[in-house]
């Protein structure tokens, strides 16, 4: 059974989330505060966190971005009165997956939990499904209605990282530094890349790579 930390200070809440986790069959561990957490995900083997923003101590951002210092790369779910757009782009910039904004649908935050650890079951087996489209990371192959095709490593990273979060906006250097880091590949060298890979999958029937003037893209599904 799957794992899941709750973080949030609001005990009432902390319950109500845990309780209807476990009542879909999830496995709950408490938290009132980003030390408590980390203690427990020192003891346990966690699969995902559902954290709030506002607690004493460490906020959830900070909390988020110690975990990604650190490499824990398990998803993470903000759930969080904090509903303004900056509020936002900081948690997804922290390293967050996903961003609900209280009050919150219960039973979509039993949705929104389900499609995350569906999402990180395939990136741990290194094989993305969208549709009909598969991508093989061990072996750089996209498979679509087109046939199979061995992609260039950046491009098939490229893609992979668009497909991991279709709808998300990436920026030009968010997909740069995941992407070419250290290699210095810069905004030419992007568009050039997206420009193969449209063409590439200029026949793909599930997705298309859109264009976000003056911030850069995203996938959406056709």
């Amino acid at each position: 059974m799957f794992k899941i930390l709750v973080v949030e200070d609001d005990q009432d809440l902390n319950n109500l989330f845990c309780k209807t986790l476990n009542r879909n069959n999830y496995v709950t561990f408490s938290a009132d505060n980003a030390r408590t957490a980390s203690e427990i995900l020192e003891k346990e083997y966690i699969d995902l966190i559902i954290t709030d923003i506002m607690m004493p101590g460490e906020n959830g951002f900070e909390f988020i971005r110690h975990l990604r210092d650190s490499n824990i790369n398990l998803p993470v779910l903000i759930i969080t009165a904090k509903g303004d757009i900056l509020d936002k782009r900081d948690g997804f910039d922290a390293g967050a997956d996903d961003y609900m904004v209280k009050p919150i649908n219960i039973n979509e935050m039993i949705f929104r939990v389900n499609a995350l650890l569906r999402r990180a079951k395939s990136v741990s087996e290194k094989k993305l499904v969208f549709g009909n489209t598969v991508l093989e990371y061990s072996a750089w192959t996209v498979s679509d209605n087109t046939g199979i095709k061995i992609l260039p490593q950046k491009e098939f990273q490229l893609l992979y990282k668009l497909l991991s979060y279709p709808g998300q906006i990436f920026t030009r250097q968010q997909i740069l530094d995941d992407i070419w880091g250290l290699d210095q590949g810069d905004s030419h060298t992007l568009d050039v890349h997206i420009s193969r890979l449209r063409e590439r999958l200029k026949a793909n029937n599930d997705f298309e790579i859109v264009t976000i003037r003056g911030l850069g893209y995203r996938v959406i599904k056709k």
